[in-house]
Parts: C-alpha cells; sequence; structure tokens
C-alpha cells in the first residue's frame, strides 16, 4: 500500500465507522509525542486502534505504532499546513459532518441509539467529527499541494514503458466505452397542478400553526433530509441549485413559507431556519410529479423507434443523442458516457451500471440496443434510453498503445510517492518532534522520528 494511500486510511475508518466503544475514561491519557505545536495523545491512538480492530483493518507488525506513525505523519501535514496558511471551507466541513452524522444515525437505527452506542451526547458527537473532518481535509488538501507539481512527459512515460520488465506489467480488464441515447416520459399539466395543490395544501396548513418539519417527514420525497425535518443543513448559494438557491436566499421570517419552487427535482416549498454570513439553513419539502402510464408507454415507443432509425441507418446515433437525447451530460458528445471514476470515456464492467451491463452481455461492437428502463438516482426519475457499444477491449497487459493513460497515471503516482516521501524527510528534520521514551522502540517506516 502507498504512502499516500495508508496516510490516511485510518482516518478514513474513523469516519466511516460505528463502533459500540463506550467512554475511554478509564483510559489515563498522556502526551505521547509533540510535532510542531501539535500534540498525539496515547487515547487518539487507543480510539483509532479499537476502530480499526472494530472494521477488521489489519497491517503488518505491530499494529498500534503503526497508527502513531499516521498520527505522527498527519500533525506534521496539519504543521505545514499551519505554515503555509492553507485552510478549507467551513460549509464544507459543516456538510461532510451532516452527511456522516446522517448515515452513523441510519446504521445506529436512531439518534438515542448512536448517543447509547458511543455513550456521547450527538452535539458532542457532531463536535468531534468537525475536527476530524477539517484536520482529514487540511491534510489532503496538504498531500496535494506538496505533489501538485509532479509532471510527466510522454518520453518519460516512453522510457518507464520500456524499463518495466515484461512480468511487472499490469493486467488490464476488459474495458468498454458506450454511447447512451435518454428518453424522459412527459408529465402533463394535471400532474403537475395536482402536485402543486397539493403544495399549497402544506402551505396553508403550516401558516395555520401545522409544524413544517413534520410534513417533511411524513411527505417529502427527499429521502436524504426527510428524516431530518427537511432540513438540508448550512450552504452556500453555489452549492444549490440556482432555482432553488434564488428563493431560498430572499427568506427572511423563519416562520413563513416560500412560494412553490420548480427545480430538475421536482418542485418544493422552503422554510429558513438560520442564516450565518453568505451561508443559509433551511428545510424543504419535495414532491415529484408522476409520468402517467400511457406516457411511460410513448417514451419507451419513442427510444424504441430512435433505437429503429439508427439500425437502419438513417440518422447516426451521434445525431440521434443530439436531437433526442434528454442527458444534459452526454449529448453533446455523441451520447458517449464519461467514466467519473478517471473521466475517461472507458468502463470497467463493475463500474458499468447493471441494467446497462445486462444490455452489453448480447451485444457487438456497433450494435444498438433496444429501449430499457433506468433509473437517475441523482433525480429520482425513471426514464428509457438505448446503448450503443462503441468499443470493447478484450483483458490483456498494458501496452503503449492501447494504455497511454494507464501508464502515465502509473508513473506520475511514483513520482508523487517519491516527492512525498522527499518532502517528509526534510520536515523531519526541520520540525521540533518529540517522542515518549515508551513509543521510541516502534518500527517506523520513516526513520526520521526519533531525534
Amino acid at each position: 500500500m502507498s504512502v499516500l494511500n495508508r496516510c490516511f486510511l485510518l482516518l478514513v475508518v474513523l469516519i466511516l465507522g460505528i463502533s459500540s466503544l463506550k467512554s475511554q475514561s478509564n483510559v489515563i491519557d498522556e502526551v505521547i509525542a509533540v510535532v510542531g505545536d501539535n500534540p498525539v495523545l496515547r487515547s487518539d491512538v487507543e480510539y483509532q486502534y479499537q476502530q480499526a480492530r472494530m472494521q477488521g483493518v489489519t497491517f503488518p507488525g505491530d499494529m498500534k505504532c503503526h497508527i502513531f506513525e499516521q498520527l505522527l505523519l498527519q500533525n506534521l501535514l496539519l504543521e505545514q499546513a499551519k505554515i503555509d496558511s492553507v485552510d478549507v471551507s467551513e460549509n464544507m466541513v459543516i456538510s461532510t459532518v451532516d452527511r456522516q452524522i446522517n448515515e452513523f444515525i441510519n446504521r445506529a437505527g436512531s439518534r438515542e441509539r448512536l448517543e447509547e452506542w458511543l455513550n456521547k451526547p450527538l452535539h458532542q458527537i457532531r463536535r468531534e467529527q468537525r475536527v476530524l473532518v477539517r484536520n482529514q481535509m487540511l491534510t489532503q488538501q496538504m498531500q496535494g499541494i506538496i505533489t501538485d507539481d509532479v509532471r510527466v512527459t510522454p518520453a518519460e512515460v516512453r522510457a518507464f514503458y520500456r524499463r518495466m520488465p515484461e512480468d511487472s506489467l499490469p493486467m488490464v480488464p476488459a474495458q468498454f466505452e458506450i454511447q447512451k441515447i435518454s428518453v424522459e416520459p412527459q408529465v402533463s399539466i394535471d400532474e403537475e397542478e395536482r402536485i402543486k395543490t397539493r403544495l399549497r395544501d402544506f402551505q396553508r396548513q403550516i401558516n395555520e400553526g401545522r409544524d413544517f418539519a413534520t410534513l417533511a417527514v411524513l411527505f417529502s420525497e427527499d429521502q436524504m433530509s426527510a428524516a431530518r425535518g427537511g432540513e438540508l443543513g448550512f450552504m452556500t448559494r453555489a452549492e444549490l441549485v440556482p432555482e432553488f438557491a434564488r428563493v431560498a436566499f430572499t427568506l427572511q421570517d423563519p416562520n413563513r413559507v416560500s412560494q412553490i419552487v420548480e427545480t430538475e427535482f421536482g418542485y418544493h416549498i422552503i422554510q429558513l431556519i438560520e442564516r450565518q454570513g453568505d451561508r443559509i439553513n433551511v428545510r424543504h419539502i419535495l414532491l415529484r410529479p408522476r409520468a402517467s402510464a400511457e406516457e411511460v408507454t410513448k417514451a419507451r415507443q419513442k427510444a424504441d423507434s430512435i433505437a429503429n432509425l439508427i439500425r437502419e441507418e438513417k440518422i447516426s446515433f451521434e445525431e440521434a443523442a443530439l436531437f433526442h437525447s434528454m442527458d444534459k451530460e452526454t449529448r453533446l458528445n455523441g451520447g458517449v458516457m464519461i467514466n467519473p471514476r478517471n473521466q475517461s470515456t472507458k468502463f470497467e464492467i463493475q463500474h458499468i451500471p447493471p441494467t446497462i451491463t445486462r444490455q452489453l452481455e448480447r451485444m457487438e461492437v456497433g450494435d444498438v440496443s433496444s429501449a430499457f428502463e433506468l433509473m437517475n438516482e441523482r433525480l429520482g426519475k425513471n426514464y428509457f434510453a438505448v446503448v450503443r457499444l462503441k468499443s470493447r477491449t478484450e483483458p490483456h497487459k498494458a501496452n503503449i498503445r492501447d494504455d497511454y493513460q494507464l501508464l502515465q497515471t502509473m508513473l506520475e503516482n511514483q513520482k508523487r510517492e517519491e516527492a512525498f516521501i522527499d518532502w517528509i524527510i526534510r520536515r523531519q528534520r526541520e520540525t521540533y518532534i518529540t517522542i515518549s521514551p515508551n513509543w521510541i522502540n516502534c518500527q517506523f517506516e520513516h526513520k526520521g522520528w526519533v531525534k
């Protein structure tokens, strides 16, 4: 495992893990190291050790020593972040913590169960999580700055490939390039009016004294916020879709409800909770109009007719995507799907949505599928898709012709690793570091901690 990845593994364990640890008050705490102005506490090591064991994480050698070194490294990065005045968005910290706390509550089953498991009130859990998340974001950002100047040239990539022994070349799994056209069922004016009428009734009930949060829990179709009474947490204008932000940021009175707002997600009503500078916390109720069975049938038939026109070569897939696809992300590039993991056009089979995978299993390169139904998870809407298998690369050992991007990434990662290790060595020499005698016998990966 690389130093870059290993550096944050335990932080990830902390953020993703929910354990049944009770209070650590029985642990006699002590400062076991100081890096610059940052202390490392024995309780930090013990807590992360218990979390790692709970998650089944293992390391060669002494796990506590390994955790200890990761905390030393984290504090070295935090010290550098302080020197360089590196900061992170407080709003990003808060929104990340809100999302994590919701995940914790869902896993525990309830807020009360979570507090019982951790033997802490929710406000304390949230406060501690904010420290963890802020430190994680700072150290990630600092690492990015340290290795930001790493660049490789085509000549270096070719030389890297020539130097690599044949048996060290990675196997590249089968990869697919896919084009997609999306057709959404139309929603009738009557259905839109039905949704608006229902939201107007909610407005009336709230104005007559009914609790907005209760209605959100019962009726809002935004699953992420409904359990919190529709509360979104503090956000900037840029983090909200424009139509929603435009109305939300005009709200002044927490006792009043907004007008009905239409966005790509559906229809909303909004209530102000609190403002903090350029951030706002609101709650909302979302209702999504539904297409009729007749419109769903029409959408499927339209998608199938588009597929037939392409097969009959009366229109190219690229032209069909431009003129008929409702997918804003792909319609302008011929319908070619982009892999969000690496922004390339190639997908490994496990990263393709299963519904699309089932279509590909019976397709040859150049084939166009019949229409099939998909779900837009972000918007919570069903639609019909037609896909074309643009290319398929069979499993093979990496080569410079087909896998230049992969080899370039491998070399860049190697150079980033080397640059990061050089930085650690240099900063260890320049930074005040002291370690408790009880911990100096750890087998450290980086030898410069003990001076």
